[in-house]
């Protein structure tokens, strides 16, 4: 059984003043026991991250997720407190949308390992860029989707020719002047 239920979650993660990471779920479901803390999205979720300008950067949607934190039994001195390992899991139809980069990536279960600031799958992988597209089996990449590795990439291909006049807006994160009334 649950201990904590939330249904429609709005969280809000800040660092300096400027927001670092939103969170939008449906339902999240809270279990506790003596190894693990788990969270559970069972309806799905999105995730933004920001950059450290404050502009969104990295948009993250799944059917499924869990967040787990592995409780240690060794404790690290006195005074300390026990050492954790702290991974979330997304399953099913994950996106992994780069915003600046106008880079997305599709795959069916993707990991985000928080101290190592890593997300990573071994599952199949499809990228999409302005430069081309690439598929293949496994993805490294730093937390916020900006250099994204396929580890046994297959039947990729590039875009060699691009319109040098081409202006790319970046809509979402665009603050242009208000119209006058």
């Amino acid at each position: 059984m649950p201990v904590q239920t939330i249904d429609d979650m709005f969280a809000v993660q800040t660092r300096n003043g400027l927001v670092s990471m939103r969170m939008e779920a449906g339902v999240m479901k809270h279990f506790e026991s003596d190894t693990a803390s788990v969270d559970t999205f069972p309806d799905g979720f999105s995730l933004y991250g920001y950059s450290e300008e404050g502009l969104l950067e990295t948009v993250i949607i799944a059917d499924d997720a869990r967040h787990v934190v592995r409780k240690s039994k060794k404790r690290l001195g006195r005074g300390q407190p026990q050492s954790k390992d702290e991974i979330w899991e997304a399953f099913g139809n994950v996106v992994v949308h780069n915003v600046l980069k106008q880079e997305t990536m599709e795959t069916d279960t993707l990991y985000w390992d928080q101290a190592k600031e890593e997300i990573y799958t071994d599952c199949y992988v499809k990228m999409y860029s302005p430069d081309g597209f690439m598929q293949g089996y496994g993805m490294r990449s730093d937390d916020h989707a900006r250099n994204a590795i396929l580890l046994e990439p297959f039947n990729s291909y590039g875009v060699t020719v691009q319109d040098t006049t081409a202006v790319v807006i970046d809509y979402v994160n665009f603050i242009g002047p208000f119209p006058k009334k």
